[in-house]
């Protein structure tokens, strides 16, 4: 049976991102960084692994990545 995917939106928070890249290590299909040092977010990446995603989202020490699901709500970082 295929998991369902709960990741539909990836925001990456570039007044946030402080370009460490740990999520271009976790998931190089996923994000990569600009010209500015600063990270993107790849064209499909929204349909990788909710897994790798989630990880490459946890692994940044500012918490500039942000995920969605498919209505809209935050799934990371969690609300404060």
């Amino acid at each position: 049976m295929e998991n369902k995917k709960k990741i539909h939106k990836i925001y990456v928070d570039r007044k946030a991102c402080i370009g460490v890249a740990t999520c271009v290590v976790i998931a190089p299909d996923a994000f990569d960084l600009d010209d500015e040092g600063i990270a993107i977010v790849k064209e499909g990446a929204e349909k990788l692994d909710d897994n790798k995603l989630l990880m490459a989202a946890q692994s940044c020490p500012v918490l500039a990545i942000h995920l969605f699901d498919e209505e809209g709500n935050r799934i990371f970082p969690a609300k404060l």
